[in-house]
């Protein structure tokens, strides 16, 4: 119970965080209009959130490597909710750009030490399920909290809408104080964390993990005009697809942690060669409003089933520098959406809006290979095959 009540507290943090990533694009022609910046300017507070949380988000990571991580939860919260707050009270948009960044680099840290926290409270034989539980505050974000917070947006402003992610920040950060226990770090120094985080076996993981979330954010950034000019889908039945594909996402990631237990590198070859098969399925019969709806639920539950194995297998792969390697799934997923989404735009500007979903077939083809010679790689030794550096028994008996 103890242990399900930490998880609990963490995924609340994760959707909180999450929702107030995703805020912004709700609202971000209130926001444009307030600061008085053009629309593609306010998109940029997308932009460099999610490069505060590729880039900073690890760096957070190592610079508080030998904390405890019950501390840097609470520390990144408290924090988060001060950005939140300064994005709100501002009326200068490169305040705002500073702040949307820092938030996204706390956000990075907060995820790395929720993935420590959440593997030390459950044994090892569940591992794969509590870090599918952390993973889920972000995937039910999408369907869920992107929805409601846009609701709020229409009725208290953006304005208002940002306050109440902040208030359930705190909510989040009380939660973390009363149920998530002490989890001391006993890695070693950053340097050799890192070191063994990079190591070529970790980075061919993280590799697969950037080409499967290009090939998805490929065809899903331009999924509305694929189904207004393809699939012959417009008004109200775009938020279905859309919505669709958020519930499948959710559920995915949900039920990728069995397959994390039992075997996460198989996980990510059957994965991937969904992923691809399903993609394809979409170009193919773009024009049949039924298959095209279960291709986006397929491609949702593929992808986000696949997550928690990534994570799995990036930290055990990493061996002593399992610690710094929580960071890392997080920081190659936005680098492949950034990807996925500049190669469709590439697609679709030299040809139509079709092929921006063969750039996502051939992204995911490309992964296959990747995930099936990754399958073959084993951690540096025995001990660190689970990929978890701290001593459960002992947190949680704390």
């Amino acid at each position: 119970m103890k242990a399900n009540l930490a998880l609990a507290a963490l995924f609340l943090g994760m959707f909180v965080m999450g929702s107030t990533e995703l805020l912004v694009v709700g609202v971000l022609d209130l926001i444009a209009a307030d600061l008085r910046v053009s629309i593609p300017a306010a998109g940029a507070l997308v932009t460099t959130y999610a490069l505060g949380l590729a880039v900073g988000g690890p760096l957070l990571t190592a610079l508080t490597i030998r904390l405890n991580k019950r501390t840097v939860l609470a520390g990144s919260l408290v924090l988060f909710i001060a950005g939140t707050a300064v994005a709100v009270l501002t009326t200068s948009y490169p305040l705002f750009l500073v702040a949307r960044t820092v938030t996204g680099a706390l956000q990075g840290l907060f995820i790395a030490a929720a993935f420590a926290a959440g593997t030390a409270v459950v044994p090892p034989a569940r591992t794969g399920r509590a870090i599918a539980v952390v993973i889920s505050g972000t995937t039910v974000t999408g369907a869920v909290g992107v929805p409601l917070g846009t609701l709020a947006a229409q009725t208290l402003g953006w304005h208002g809408s940002f306050l109440t992610a902040a208030a359930f920040a705190v909510v989040a950060l009380v939660a973390t104080l009363m149920l998530v226990p002490s989890v001391p770090s006993t890695g070693t120094g950053a340097a050799s964390q890192v070191r063994h985080a990079l190591a070529p076996r970790v980075l061919a993981v993280l590799g697969m993990t950037v080409l499967v979330f290009a090939s998805v954010y490929a065809a899903l950034t331009y999924l509305v005009p694929f189904l207004h000019t393809v699939t012959a889908v417009s008004g109200g039945l775009v938020s279905v697809f859309l919505l669709a594909y958020g519930v499948a996402t959710a559920v995915g990631s949900f039920g990728g942690g069995r397959f994390a237990d039992a075997d996460a590198a198989r996980t990510l070859v059957v994965g991937t060669v969904g992923v691809t098969a399903c993609l394809l399925a979409l170009y193919l019969f773009g024009s049949v409003a039924v298959l095209v709806l279960l291709a986006v639920l397929a491609v949702g539950g593929c992808a986000m089933g696949m997550a928690p194995s990534m994570q799995y297998r990036v930290v055990s792969l990493a061996g002593p520098g399992g610690a710094f390697a929580q960071s890392l799934p997080a920081s190659a997923a936005n680098v492949g959406i950034a990807f996925g989404s500049f190669a469709g735009g590439v697609a679709v500007g030299a040809f139509t809006v079709s092929t921006a979903v063969i750039a996502g077939v051939v992204l995911a083809a490309v992964a296959i290979p990747v995930a099936w010679a990754s399958s073959f790689l084993a951690p540096p030794s025995p001990a660190a095959a689970t990929g978890v550096e701290y001593p459960r028994r002992e947190v949680v008996q704390v």
